[in-house]
């Protein structure tokens, strides 16, 4: 039964991040991803703060892991844009320094201010054996929300990724598709945070769709095959982490299994891609020599 719900919500955690991950890396924001997946600490533990003193909320009440996400994507956007415009920095470099300051002073804003909290590695990297029923129904939620979105502004999400000057001329508003991009990229960190934590999701964000570039370019595919894997990760990972602790006794993090899977996948799909290159090149090698 335990395993079960471990299978569903990281297959529905891996549903959300596989609909907007093409998106995210397209628009060439995966490191901006990265960077929201550390400074979420920072929001919760800020959010956890206010919501316990004006309504008692809890750390991993629903609540206020929203209001920690939307202020963390909200600081770190403020943040990298005001380096890169005023001082002139590359966006990249401008991402690395935000995140990981905010990052550590997340780390040190929990640490002291919430010492009455069990907070530990689990806020990081997740800890899929403590998901309830709550946590089924909230990713299911989430999952049915990205894919809605994503289903009703599909043209809009790709005329932004591929081509801003058209879709401005065909009357879109792009900044407001993007700040939706962004705010379904913190919901899905909410999503994910009890699962694999705010560090591992990037994998789930990122590595899907890497390993389905691999074998097609249409953009409906990629997001159908990035999920699929995704999917397919997740199960595989509660499978093989149940395994390690029945016949092995190693309780090892159920979520840290699925990222190796996900990595592992994008090398095997390197190798089999360069093998059916060699194949064919050898082939057309030997056609020519007919000739």
């Amino acid at each position: 039964m335990i395993d079960g719900l471990q299978m569903a919500v990281l297959s529905l955690v891996a549903i959300c991040c596989g609909t907007i991950g093409p998106f995210l890396v397209l628009k060439k924001m995966a490191m901006f991803a990265n960077s929201l997946s550390h400074t979420i600490l920072l929001g919760i533990g800020v959010a956890y703060l206010i919501a316990s003193h004006l309504w008692g909320g809890a750390l991993f009440d629903l609540s206020t892991l929203l209001i920690g996400a939307l202020a963390a994507a909200l600081i770190t956007a403020l943040f990298t844009e005001g380096l890169v415009r005023f001082l002139r920095l590359q966006e990249d470099a401008s991402v690395g320094l935000v995140f990981t300051a905010l990052f550590a002073l997340g780390i040190t804003f929990v640490t002291v201010f919430t010492k009455n909290v069990h907070l530990g590695v689990e806020a990081v990297m997740g800890n899929a054996d403590i998901l309830q029923g709550s946590d089924l129904k909230s990713a299911s939620i989430l999952a049915l929300l990205n894919v809605s979105t994503v289903f009703l502004f599909y043209r809009q999400f790709q005329l932004g990724c591929f081509d801003q000057g058209l879709a401005r001329t065909l009357g879109v508003k792009t900044g407001l598709f993007h700040f939706l991009l962004l705010f379904l990229a913190a919901l899905t960190c909410i999503g994910a945070f009890r699962a694999v934590g705010v560090l591992l999701v990037l994998a789930f964000l990122v590595g899907p769709y890497l390993t389905a570039r691999l074998f097609c370019h249409r953009l409906p595919w990629l997001i159908f095959w990035s999920s699929a894997i995704g999917v397919l990760a997740s199960i595989a990972g509660v499978l093989l982490s149940r395994h390690m602790l029945d016949f092995y006794d190693l309780a090892l993090s159920t979520g840290g299994i699925v990222v190796v899977l996900i990595g592992l996948f994008y090398v095997a799909g390197v190798f089999i891609q360069s093998g059916r290159k060699i194949i064919t090149g050898s082939a057309l090698s030997r056609r020519q020599d007919r000739r």
